[in-house]
């Protein structure tokens, strides 16, 4: 008997034009064999309550499957070659575990599928591309060919036109394994017919931008980055005109490209290799960031109108940029410093792959405190710091005040309700109460939202096709994008509109400087954050860490836990519960509008609880989740009153990772830390 073990996915069927056959997963012998014993025994692992029965389509015959009440097997009677689809409110089969057992001898492939899978990292791709993590090398230029040749299939398919049809960008960031795996991208998309474009060196925001600016319009851009992650890794952004793809077109490309790499995995290592060996390019040079800056200074020179000095409306300021080596560098240099900026005393412009000074992240500590200190010491009127890629940003004020997180959240919530009054402003359920105050004050309204870039923009997205105003969605990470701009994360833009409101600001007699604008903003007393690593196998960590998530919310519904309940959004428009995993998050009545768009697939479990006193005071809030970029846990606790935190910290510990069924499969090292040094 062979045996052939799928996994049902509810999605789209245009998503799984590779999915849609079976063919080649089994060789001539093992084919052979499974015609001779007439046997095909097929276990399909459901994800979801509602899935019925399923046709197998062998050698033209249909066989109607029939469900096992105690096991959920099919046994099906069938010969010929193995041509397998299955179809039932649009939901398919995906071949995610295969272990072909012929003469007693078995052919796994489960590893080469669950090692692309496990590359999906959301609505990204994210992997180790070199040693020196001691973990396996799992983004090698052979996966990058098959990664390259799937996006270009579904694409096709998205798009409704042949693959020889498109023209697709490719950029990266200045790690050290990018040009290997952009030429082996590259030659994946050309397999299929597609016109490649290299930009080489270049920022996330720009390959979006070279699918709209005139003269380039690319059908479609992948950007090679792993953003503020270490040198060791990298990995994949994919952008078409309308904006960046989710979580469940990952899915589908990781799915396509485990697939053809099955298929013929020799093929994917003989083509990075020739594509590797850059004779010839696979991909045709291109120059967009000239282009992209050129961009945005006009934004720049158009929004400030300067009444005397149009073209160089930034003569006589100071900037200083901290790029962490980063591909953020042409920011000075080619956008400020043309607009008559002095940008010296800016700092690790320079691209470096192995990231030598800091980890370019505008949430590092180490980032914000280098960029201070530069700003002071060349007595400039702003500085900016951008992580890897430049989809976030970060500011420093001419006091050295570092403006992240909370701060540049409602710096720029400031700046967007001066023009946009009444506007709703999305976040991620990270932010403080304080936060919400500042908003509220200023006339706007808070939406907050799941942790996820691409998460709280979709958000965005859709709360403005239900005619909710929404013109600013941003995470505490620095991930912010506007309705103006694409509904794009471009930390640039951010940083383009804090330096037209600083020349705007001067322009008006005000010399007080950006960080005026956010002076009324209370900060939490206490706010902290622990990482729980999950202690299962890899493969399993993403399930183990949602059964933990989910009992984290009934513990929370059923009153396990007294005075924590499971927060709500508040008066911001929105219907309870988009804290929270329930779904469209938007209510009943937002499903039955013609505007109307279902939200993304969940990519991590998260709730936030609300915690009162024992005086039924707000003692603070906390929020868990899983992280999407490692096999862990994290908790994030914000008090307004001293010792809050440790407080919050030990009934987590004691009424709930104690309790839920699942103590022996986290390390609480981290939590038991944190209450010994707080105690």
């Amino acid at each position: 008997m062979s045996v052939l073990c799928y996994n049902v996915f509810r999605r789209p069927l245009q998503y799984c034009l590779a999915m849609r056959t079976l063919d080649g997963l089994f060789d001539n012998s093992q084919l052979a064999t499974a015609s001779r014993s007439k046997q095909l025994h097929v276990c399909i692992k459901r994800s979801h309550s509602s899935f019925g029965s399923y046709k197998l389509k062998l050698d033209s015959t249909t066989i109607t499957s029939r469900t096992s009440p105690r096991k959920r097997d099919f046994d099906l009677s069938v010969c010929g070659d193995a041509e397998a689809h299955g179809s039932r409110n649009g939901a398919v089969c995906k071949a995610s575990s295969v272990d072909i057992k012929t003469d007693g001898q078995a052919v796994s492939e489960e590893a080469v599928l669950g090692r692309i899978e496990r590359l999906q990292n959301g609505s990204d791709i994210r992997g180790i591309a070199m040693e020196g993590e001691g973990r396996e090398v799992n983004l090698t230029p052979s996966v990058a060919f098959f990664l390259g040749e799937a996006f270009g299939i579904w694409l096709a398919d998205y798009l409704g036109v042949s693959s020889s049809l498109l023209r697709v960008s490719l950029g990266r960031d200045p790690r050290l394994t990018g040009p290997a795996l952009l030429a082996a991208t590259a030659a994946g998309l050309r397999s299929i017919g597609c016109a490649v474009f290299d930009m080489s060196l270049a920022t996330t925001p720009a390959c979006f931008m070279s699918t709209v600016l005139s003269g380039f319009s690319y059908d479609a851009s992948i950007m090679l980055t792993a953003s503020h992650l270490p040198a060791t890794r990298n990995g994949f952004k994919f952008f078409t005109k309308d904006g960046g793809l989710k979580v469940e077109d990952i899915e589908s490309i990781c799915n396509i490209a485990a697939m053809r790499y099955i298929k013929r995995p020799d093929r994917g290592a003989a083509a990075a290799a020739i594509a590797s060996s850059f004779s010839p390019s696979p991909a045709t040079p291109v120059s967009f960031m000239p282009v992209y800056a050129a961009h945005l200074r006009e934004i720049i020179k158009k929004g400030i109108n300067h009444p005397t000095n149009f073209d160089q409306p930034l003569s006589g300021f100071k900037v200083v940029v901290n790029a962490g080596n980063g591909s953020g560098g042409f920011f000075a240099w080619d956008v400020l410093e043309k607009l008559g900026a002095d940008v010296n005393g800016s700092v690790n412009l320079g691209a470096d792959g192995a990231f030598p000074n800091h980890t370019p992240n505008p949430e590092d500590k180490e980032a914000m405190s280098v960029t201070s200190r530069a700003v002071r010491e060349a007595k400039a009127d702003l500085g900016v710091v951008f992580d890897t890629d430049v989809d976030r940003s970060g500011v420093v004020d001419s006091s050295g005040q570092r403006i992240n997180g909370d701060r540049f959240i409602a710096l720029l919530a400031s700046i967007v309700l001066s023009d946009h009054p009444g506007s709703t402003i999305v976040t991620d359920a990270r932010t403080s109460n304080g936060l919400t105050t500042f908003i509220e004050n200023r006339g706007g309204k808070h939406c907050l939202f799941r942790v996820g870039y691409r998460n709280v923009i979709d958000r965005g997205v859709q709360l403005n096709q239900l005619g909710m105003e929404t013109h600013l969605m941003i995470e505490t990470t620095g991930h912010g994008a506007m309705k103006e701009n694409y509904f794009l994360d471009d930390g640039a833009y951010l940083a383009v509109k804090v330096i037209i409101q600083m020349a705007l600001m001067r322009l008006h007699g005000s010399f007080h400087g950006i960080g005026g604008l956010i002076q009324d903003l209370v900060a939490p007393k206490e706010n902290t954050e622990i990482r729980i690593k999950i202690l299962s196998r890899l493969e399993n960590v993403k399930h183990r860490g949602g059964q933990v998530v989910e009992a984290f919310r009934r513990f929370l519904v059923d009153g396990s836990i007294p005075r924590w309940d499971l927060a709500k959004c508040g008066d911001c428009w929105v219907s309870d519960g988009c804290l929270a995993d329930f779904g469209d998050g938007l209510g009943p009545e937002w499903s039955r509008s013609p505007e109307y768009r279902p939200p993304s697939k969940i990519d991590a479990h998260m709730y936030r609880a609300q915690v009162l006193d024992d005086s039924e005071n707000v003692l603070g809030w906390v929020h868990l989740r899983q992280s999407i970029h490692n096999p862990e846990l994290v908790v994030n606790i914000q008090s307004n009153k001293t010792g809050g935190c440790h407080t919050i910290v030990n009934i987590l510990l004691n009424r709930f990772f104690l309790h839920n069924g699942h103590a022996d499969e986290l390390d609480l090292s981290n939590i038991q830390k944190f209450l010994g040094s707080h105690g």
